[in-house]
């Protein structure tokens, strides 16, 4: 049986402009956006989480710093761990809300690395469930992704507490 599987979503991806805002910079730009319109689940002092617009699973955030720094060593002592808090307290929001069976967790540093945006750290965090094997990745370069990301958000932010009307 044949079955068609439609990410429209990744449309605007594929065919978008290259990012040209007064930055062009994804994670410096995104922090003058509305939480909202910017899928921001939470702000801390130091750090903001953003959803991923394109998850490799439901609840696919990322975690990266107000200031512009590319590396660990760039961060200060305050940033760093900041950043790890936050990253704690989504791990448990997504465990609860999710239930994954684990995460992925981690940094890409540098383009050959892998960061999509090489001069902005951020960190990702992944729920992954047993038998999630990523086989639509690997044979049809899609993901299968079955919640909508404006209902992750706000799963996501009522769990943390963060009020949805919230900037």
């Amino acid at each position: 049986m044949n079955e068609v599987l439609f990410t429209p979503w990744r449309m605007s991806y594929l065919t978008g402009p290259t990012p040209s805002g007064p930055s062009s910079c994804l994670f410096c730009d995104l922090q003058g956006l509305g939480d909202a319109e910017a899928l921001i689940v939470e702000r801390s002092r130091h750090v903001f989480a953003v959803l991923n617009r394109y998850p490799y699973s439901n609840g696919h955030v990322m975690i990266a710093p107000y200031a512009h720094r590319g590396t660990l060593p760039e961060l200060s002592p305050e940033e760093r761990l900041d950043l790890m808090d936050v990253a704690a307290r989504l791990e448990g929001a997504i465990r609860a809300e999710y239930s994954p069976h684990g995460l992925n967790a981690g940094l890409n540093l540098g383009r050959c690395a892998g960061a999509g945006v090489p001069g902005h750290l951020h960190f990702h965090l992944v729920p992954r469930w047993d038998g999630d094997t990523n086989f639509m990745t690997v044979l049809a370069e899609t993901r299968v992704v079955p919640e909508d990301l404006g209902a992750t958000w706000r799963r996501l932010r009522a769990r943390l507490g963060t009020p949805e009307g919230g900037s």
